[in-house]
């Protein structure tokens, strides 16, 4: 019987029509309501998991170019395989936010139709003002989620440039040039882990909200 509910759950999440992936996942006692929860804690720990490896990263690209021994190709490899770690994690980040952002849709599009349902004029009003302050409370989060994002971008970006132009550079020469960006390269990532604070933060005030 439990296979058959999670074939079943499968097979209508595999045509990709969300509203009846949604309807479907509510009669198996998971409204939405609660997985937009589950997406937002799920999210905000890919955002520490993700600030962990940017940090890494930039740690053991400054690692690689003030140590001399090593050949340049090898280091280049180093760099190579810490930006793809970086893009994975950004990668997976963004499919959350967008999965956050759709279940969130979802359930306030509901909300709102459902308050026409209600005969007490009273009922509906404290409805409406809990709706009002709910989608408040995500604006603030999702905003905070899609800077974090935008700055995460703008990090990798400079990451590719130095790993691009290692691979067409392979000499003491762009090491130094590379070791010059350091400063900047910092800058960059302060400003990605104090948004990706923030975010993680909203988040969490979001969770708690939404629990009580």
């Amino acid at each position: 019987m439990k296979k058959a509910i999670i074939l079943s759950v499968v097979l209508v999440f595999a045509t990709g029509c969300n509203k009846v992936y949604y309807n479907t996942m509510e009669k198996f006692g998971s409204p939405k309501r609660d997985i937009l929860v589950e997406r937002v804690e799920g999210t905000r720990d890919s955002q520490q998991i993700a600030k962990a490896q940017f940090t890494s990263a930039l740690e053991k690209f400054k690692y690689i170019v003030d140590v001399n021994s090593g050949l340049l190709e090898e280091k280049y490899e180093l760099f190579k395989d810490e930006l793809k770690k970086s893009e994975s994690q950004a990668n997976n980040l963004y499919k959350q936010i967008d999965s956050v952002e759709d279940v969130a849709n979802a359930l306030f599009e509901e909300w709102e139709n459902e308050l026409s349902q209600y005969s007490s004029a009273d009922l509906r009003a404290a409805s409406r003002a809990q709706l009002d302050q709910t989608k408040q409370k995500y604006a603030q989060m999702i905003g905070a989620m899609q800077k974090a994002q935008g700055k995460m971008e703008s990090v990798l970006a400079v990451f590719r440039d130095q790993v691009l132009f290692l691979k067409h550079n392979l000499n003491a020469q762009a090491i130094t040039s590379i070791k010059g960006k350091f400063g900047s390269m910092e800058k960059e990532m302060n400003q990605l882990v104090a948004e990706m604070n923030k975010s993680i933060a909203e988040a969490d005030s979001f969770i708690k909200a939404m629990k009580e």
